[in-house]
């Protein structure tokens, strides 16, 4: 049995997550992250090599004898990471450029659910201001930036006036930079959310628990737009027969459509979707693990992480790789005041070693200071809790919240509700 070399790309909590999940599998020898953050340091060696360094990321991983890379944000995806280190005959876990599409293009997304069927919301896209001032309805919309934009690309209006400013911040002021070049705009769908995240090969598709997260900034969903405050795996109104059907009508249509088009779709593909009175219809796809999904759905996979992703890779993925515990896991966000805007950074945080046992803290935005670890982002810890059922794991991610300090922490107190 080949010892594998780890190298994972990112600093975030997912990442940390993910350092975690592989730390667990007996093939793995050693583990890297690239550039990581001070969770990440306690598991595995930190690179100082940033995450969409494509070239030295890709020496660095031929010189090193790196068997198993995994992706972990959306820019070294859409940059084409995964076509460089397959050049390089270096195993890695991710989409290719062609196939990250479906995040990295809210129109290109669009246009493909529209031709393979996917059932989606009536949209049209645009890349001049008038003319998507013009099409604006009188009621509801979504305006979306089509390119990536940190989770926050994406804002909800309830009337014309409030899209026509969410157009005038995208494509005239450029609040989000290129990634508002092209706009998309949606009908204004209802129903609650779901996140279904599935591992691939392209041509196999096996879900992971469903999930549902908390994406704004204050309590009883209010506030603006964050890359998400928290979230609960499995939301107990999501059962296996809707898994099932958002299965086969997302995501295998999905990959079923990539691999027609010649780009097939291997790595994890994320769906987040509005359950709909007419049945789940698909806001958007992630290309890569969300972020704080990851630090919900791990805790409750039983397979061995790096033998599903090694499989998705040399295209044998079979259902019974992946195999889930059951119960649930909650997982809260401890951020940075001022958070989704501007907010400090450098903030010492206490209280790491007194988390209860049944608690785990995945590090966001986090270094080492001297010997003292502070804060370093946005979203700067973490805090999951597993249990028999959700109040149990809610209750545990609260007590590891209340264990751990640093000035102004902000976190959401009705997760899970």
């Amino acid at each position: 049995m080949t010892k594998l070399r780890v190298l994972i790309i990112g600093s975030g909590g997912r990442e940390h997550g993910l350092a975690w999940k592989l730390a667990q599998s007996p093939r793995v020898e050693q583990i890297f992250v690239a550039p990581g953050n001070a969770g990440t340091a306690v598991l595995a060696q930190n690179l100082p090599i940033a995450a969409d360094d494509i070239d030295r990321l890709a020496l660095w991983a031929r010189e090193k004898r790196i068997n198993l890379t995994v992706v972990g944000p959306e820019l070294p995806l859409a940059l084409g990471i995964v076509d460089s280190f397959r050049l390089a005959r270096l195993p890695i876990f991710g989409p290719t450029q062609a196939a990250a599409q479906l995040e990295a293009s809210k129109a290109f997304a669009k246009r493909f659910m529209q031709e393979v069927g996917i059932p989606t919301a009536v949209s049209a896209t645009f890349t001049e201001y008038d003319k998507a001032a013009a099409f604006l309805p009188d009621g509801p919309s979504v305006i979306k930036a089509s390119g990536l934009a940190a989770g926050k690309g994406v804002i909800v209006c309830d009337n014309r006036a409030q899209a026509e400013a969410a157009l005038r911040q995208m494509m005239v002021e450029r609040e989000f930079g290129a990634a508002g070049d092209e706009v998309v705009i949606e009908e204004r769908l209802t129903g609650p959310e779901v996140s279904l995240l599935a591992f691939c090969d392209g041509k196999t598709a096996v879900a992971l628990p469903p999930a549902r997260d908390h994406k704004r900034a204050y309590d009883g969903d209010q506030g603006p737009n964050t890359g998400g405050m928290g979230v609960y795996a499995p939301p107990p109104d999501v059962d296996a027969a809707l898994v099932d059907e958002i299965m086969r009508t997302v995501i295998q249509p999905a990959v079923d459509g990539m691999a027609r088009r010649g780009t097939p779709y291997v790595g994890v593909l994320y769906a987040g979707l509005m359950l709909t009175p007419t049945g789940p219809k698909v806001l958007e796809f992630n290309c890569r693990f969300g972020d704080p999904e990851t630090q919900a759905i791990l805790p409750l996979l039983d397979g061995d992480l790096a033998e599903i992703m090694l499989a998705c890779i040399e295209g044998r993925l079979t259902p019974e790789m992946v195999r889930v515990r059951p119960g649930a896991c909650a997982t809260v966000v401890m951020a940075a005041p001022g958070y989704p805007g501007a907010y400090a950074k450098g903030l010492s945080i206490s209280g790491l070693d007194a988390v209860p046992p049944d608690v785990l803290v995945f590090h966001a935005g986090t270094k080492n200071h001297n010997g003292q670890i502070v804060s370093d982002g946005g979203r700067v810890l973490c805090v999951s809790g597993r249990g028999d059922d959700l109040a149990t794991a809610v209750a545990r991610a609260y007590a590891g919240v209340a264990a751990l300090h640093f000035a102004g922490a902000h976190y959401r107190k009705d997760i899970g509700r």
